[in-house]
């Protein structure tokens, strides 16, 4: 296994998350879902599985930067493949199918991730998010200027 020791900047967070969504991919072969079908799927679960369908592509746009249409065409495809359903006034919910779909990938995502960051002290964990979120919340404002 090849290790980095990249300092910090733009190749080291592009490829960390290249790589992060390889891992990703590897559980998702086979499912039909798309990284971007599961983010939208993800963000449906764990806003409640029944949310308002702006409120979901709001969710997803702010998440991810895709735009409104391509979420909204997400939506339908995860509808489509029985994943997601109509809730009725608006609303978008997660299938039963959709429930156990995500919670088995969530089941071998989650030793994964604790393998890659679980052991990392507490103190290091919080100064990586607090830079990471600086650096986000800072390329959020320079795309809203745009």
């Amino acid at each position: 296994m090849a290790t980095s020791t990249q300092a910090f900047g733009p190749s080291l967070i592009g490829q960390t998350e290249k790589t992060l969504n390889a891992i990703l991919d590897r559980q998702l072969a086979g499912t039909g879902i798309t990284e971007p079908q599961w983010v939208t799927l993800t963000l449906a679960v764990v806003g409640g599985g029944t949310i308002d369908r702006a409120e979901l592509i709001r969710r997803v746009n702010g998440a991810t930067k895709f735009s409104e249409a391509s979420v909204a065409e997400r939506i339908a495809e995860l509808t489509a493949a029985g994943y997601l359903r109509d809730g009725g006034e608006g609303h978008v919910q997660v299938s039963d199918a959709g429930q156990a779909q995500w919670t088995e990938v969530r089941t071998v995502l989650g030793p994964i991730t604790q393998g890659l960051w679980g052991d990392l002290p507490a103190e290091d964990l919080a100064a990586a998010g607090r830079v990471l979120n600086t650096i986000l919340n800072r390329a959020n404002a320079v795309l809203a200027n745009a």
